[in-house]
């Protein structure tokens, strides 16, 4: 039996793109020879990278001024630049999808996996934070937005029917796809590497989040909530709302921008505890702050209610706390309280 040739689909390649999903493509290369496709690619090209010097298939969006900005700055064009892709000559085509890598043209006789780390969020229920980030939800580039992230919805929505078999991050992201597509999927939660951090069970005094700088990572929130608590909070990463949050952050926080794993294993395993506000699809940070024995104090929503044993509930065996609703007023409640049991 000849052996099979698989493929590798993903949205955009770039040393930005740090996140949960490229940790997933890294995993799935370290066990299946596949090759390489993405809208964009400019890691290739980067010494620093696993994938320097290898080869990969992209679309006529790499040609682009502004790609290596962000793709998503031709969020219109997404849908058709990934039905450009070519894959007649696979036998597996395996998507790891959180906007349009789904959606790429299979035959009949080809099997499609696509491990799903979100529906597309700016078309589906973020849509509304995305047009507020963009600015553009007034007047007739309001409009016009609307009208094409109606559009994206149809198309992803139809497009999910070209997939086989439907994995999910999290049983809440199965939840989201089964909403979003009315399809079935089966949980496989990411790798996370436990073994790098070091666990020290001797913590300072300061509390430490790890995220992109965007909006729906709700920041702010905690930005906000530690300039009314005072105590010492430092924010790892890099995006675009950074400038806006050191403007109305007090001298308590500091921000370190993008950081090599080495600095954030070691703030990670310092910190009093993980601090998170958004509702994730997963939320590896969280996750890998508990393998350093740091107590994750994270909103109650997404993939944290399935990865964090409440200490409310279990002193003994918990591993954080979770907060709800998702104002700063809450956090602040539930710092509050975590150091109250903190002190017991």
């Amino acid at each position: 039996m000849p052996e099979l040739k698989y493929a590798l689909v993903h949205e955009w390649l770039t040393p930005l793109a740090t996140g949960g999903s490229e940790l997933v493509v890294k995993e799935i290369l370290k066990h299946i020879d596949a090759d390489l496709y993405a809208l964009i690619d400019f890691e290739s090209t980067n010494p620093e990278s696993y994938l320097y010097q290898r080869q990969i298939g992209t679309t006529f969006l790499q040609h682009f001024p502004l790609a290596r900005r962000g793709v998503q700055n031709y969020l219109p064009l997404l849908p058709l630049a990934i039905e450009q892709l070519d894959l007649g000559d696979y036998d597996v085509i395996l998507s790891s999808s959180h906007a349009v890598a789904k959606g790429v043209l299979t035959r009949p006789e080809q099997l499609h996996l696509c491990y799903c780390h979100t529906p597309m969020r700016y078309a589906w229920d973020l849509t509304f934070d995305y047009l507020k980030q963009s600015k553009l939800g007034r007047g007739i580039p309001g409009w016009a937005s609307r009208y094409i992230l109606h559009k994206m919805r149809l198309w992803d929505a139809i497009s999910a029917n070209r997939v086989d078999r439907f994995i999910a991050n999290s049983k809440y992201t199965a939840r989201r796809i089964w909403r979003c597509y009315r399809r079935k999927a089966e949980v496989i939660y990411p790798p996370i590497d436990v073994d790098r951090f070091p666990f020290q069970a001797q913590k300072q005094d300061f509390y430490v989040t790890v995220c992109r700088l965007v909006s729906y990572k709700q920041v702010r929130l905690m930005v906000e909530a530690f300039n009314q608590l005072g105590r010492n909070l430092v924010v790892i990463g890099t995006g675009p709302q950074r400038e806006e949050l050191e403007e109305i952050a007090k001298p308590n926080i500091q921000f370190l921008g993008f950081q090599p794993n080495e600095v954030v294993d070691k703030y990670m395993s310092e910190a009093k505890a993980f601090v998170y506000a958004a509702c994730e699809d997963f939320g590896i940070a969280i996750v890998e702050a508990q393998a350093c024995g740091t107590p994750a104090i994270a909103y109650k929503g997404g993939g944290a209610t399935e990865t964090v044993k409440d200490i409310r509930a279990d002193l003994a065996k918990g591993t954080g706390l979770l907060f709800f609703p998702q104002k700063p007023e809450a956090l602040i409640e539930a710092i509050h309280t975590f150091c109250q049991l903190e002190a017991q």
